[in-house]
């Protein structure tokens, strides 16, 4: 009699098909472009520049590799993982397998700093602060009018974004009315269609704090989130305090997409559909759930970027990508799921 294929076994194999995607996605990203390096020379200069980090840089494929491609893949990387994230913790927490970040208004915050910025002619870590500033302001409006009588309900959470979105949507709409056609608005454009274009090794280090912490505590938050995917009922009676700990979660969320929105502009569908691609090869449970879609986000986002920038002779924007492979992609899973819960 064969041997039982165990859910631990099957899930092990998924993590190292996920960690193996990954390594391929990087590899190949580093290689293709207009200079074409192989994946030798690639590998070898990454050796190098791990074995002897303080080497001078002199060839063209150092260059290249250490200077252009490794930056903006290790942007992609971890934003593609932390908003993967941040739309998982998002669903445990509204218990709706249909929302994103951007249903706190947190991205339209954040978008608004960005294009104030922009035309105020605002660059660098200056931008990078204000963008934070807008992200965190959309999420204190949203708590500002979703607590009622001292409470805060899902439904409320859900209305406060849509309102707050929509405001801050337009902020950025009458900016680009206001901006100078010929300098800014092109920029504020851009930019709001997302690019890792511009990553350096500066903006790691900017962004990298907040997204890995943020990546990391909610890793830490993994069986509170299984919790609070109860009714809120049955989470205080395993001793959580979903009110709180649901704002922990917001907060989280909001340093999330500000790191990232400061960096690469606004990127959408990912915080919505890879979780759904993890949920079905995983399962529900958030300890494995959160690190599936974190290597699924980041394989995701590293290839898109890739596609972005080799599809055509000028780079086309992320979230335009995102958007055509993201909405096909999440009708079929929506289909799928919908599928499966009337066969059970």
């Amino acid at each position: 009699m064969a041997p039982r294929w165990r859910p631990w076994s099957r899930t092990g194999f998924a993590f190292a098909s996920f960690g193996v995607a990954l390594m391929v996605a990087i590899l190949v990203s580093l290689c293709v472009g207009r200079y074409s390096v192989s994946a030798m020379t690639a590998l070898h200069i990454l050796g190098e520049a791990i074995v002897h980090p303080g080497q001078a840089i002199e060839s063209m494929d150092q260059r290249i590799v250490l200077l252009v491609r490794a930056p903006r893949v290790v942007i992609a990387a971890m934003a593609g993982a932390a908003l993967a994230t941040a739309g998982v913790a998002l669903q445990g927490v509204f218990r709706n397998p249909l929302v994103s970040p951007e249903v706190l208004g947190i991205s339209q915050g954040a978008a608004f700093g960005g294009a104030l910025a922009i035309t105020m002619g605002i660059w660098g870590v200056p931008l990078l602060g204000i963008v934070f500033v807008g992200g965190f302001s959309a999420l204190i409006a949203v708590g500002m009018l979703a607590r009622i009588n001292g409470q805060t309900e899902i439904l409320t959470v859900i209305l406060s974004g849509m309102v707050v979105g929509s405001l801050f949507s337009a902020c950025v709409s009458l900016l680009q009315f206001i901006a100078d056609p010929n300098s800014s608005l092109p920029a504020i454009v851009y930019w709001l269609m997302g690019s890792f274009a511009t990553a350096t090794w500066d903006r790691v280090l900017v962004s990298a704090p907040g997204l890995l912490l943020g990546i990391a505590l909610l890793w830490a938050l993994r069986f509170r989130l299984n919790v609070l995917s109860l009714d809120d009922s049955e989470a205080r009676s395993l001793g959580a305090r979903p009110d709180q700990e649901r704002w922990l979660v917001f907060v989280l969320v909001a340093l999330i997409v500000g790191c990232q929105v400061a960096v690469s502009g606004i990127v959408g569908w990912v915080g919505l559909v890879i979780p759904h691609a993890a949920r079905l090869i995983v399962g529900h449970d958030h300890r494995r759930l959160l690190p599936a879609t974190a290597l699924l986000g980041a394989t995701f986002m590293v290839g898109v970027d890739t596609l972005a920038r080799t599809l055509t002779a000028a780079e086309i924007p992320l979230g335009v990508l995102t958007a055509i492979i993201g909405a096909p992609a999440f009708a079929l899973l929506l289909r799928r799921h919908f599928k499966d819960r009337e066969a059970t």
